[in-house]
């Protein structure tokens, strides 16, 4: 499977709904609304907001470059766009620096633009959804046997929510672990993000999966959690978890 393609976005592409992808820098969206709400206008006027909120973060990364770097929990100053005081929020709670929550929250903050009925933004792997019916969400973990064959069943009554993957593995984003991956879900997708960045920084071999899924059990932000190390999984929370052929 080709990451650097995102072929594994094909799974979505057949639900009904109508999709269109937008890229401005590192921002790579794969967004998914129902067909009522779609409008041809839809990714220009994406685009246009894309461009204006990554151009405002980045205006204050210039200011302040000890955002971007910082590992650990990190205020944003009062100048500070509303999306960065979000990230350096969930940053209290996770541990780890606020830019951990940066896919996460561009995602929700375009589904908020959007306003659609439904909507589903995935962002290198991060997703927000807003969706009426029970979702399947496989994991991708690069060169795992278990890469895009298991995965979590989430009810229509968790949505909205955020349903985030980390690797040490796969992809460009700064990890310090080795996972192939570290999906979890949670409410606030922002969460959901940072925490599986955290998560992840913590497994090194397979001998580590457990304990951290145990850690995973004493969060009550976070619903489900599926974490993947060579041919070894682990999985906790309230979803059910799924095998994909």
């Amino acid at each position: 499977m080709d990451y650097t393609e995102r072929s594994y976005r094909s799974r979505f592409s057949d639900d009904g709904r109508r999709w269109f992808c937008v890229k401005f820098l590192e921002s790579d969206l794969w967004i998914g609304v129902d067909s009522g709400s779609y409008r041809a206008s839809m990714e220009d006027e994406v685009y246009g907001f894309l461009v204006d909120l990554r151009r405002q973060m980045d205006a204050y990364l210039l200011m302040d470059p000890q955002y971007k770097s910082a590992l650990t929990p990190y205020d944003a100053g009062l100048e500070a766009p509303g999306i960065m005081k979000e990230m350096s929020r969930v940053s209290h709670k996770t541990g780890i620096g606020p830019m951990s929550a940066v896919a996460g929250a561009v995602a929700k903050h375009v589904a908020n633009f959007l306003g659609t009925k439904e909507v589903i933004v995935e962002n290198g792997g991060d997703i927000y959804a807003s969706v009426a019916e029970d979702m399947d969400i496989s994991v991708f973990a690069g060169q795992s046997p278990l890469s895009e064959k298991v995965g979590l069943h989430i009810p229509a009554a968790a949505f909205p929510c955020g349903i985030c993957t980390s690797s040490g593995t796969v992809g460009p984003s700064l990890s310090l672990g080795r996972a192939d991956a570290m999906m979890i879900v949670c409410r606030d997708v922002l969460l959901a993000d940072s925490y599986a960045t955290a998560m992840a920084n913590r497994i090194k071999t397979v001998n580590d999966l457990q304990p951290v899924i145990e850690s995973i059990q004493a969060i009550p932000e976070i619903q489900g959690a599926l974490a993947i190390k060579d041919d070894q999984l682990a999985v906790t929370g309230q979803y059910e978890l799924r095998l994909f052929h």
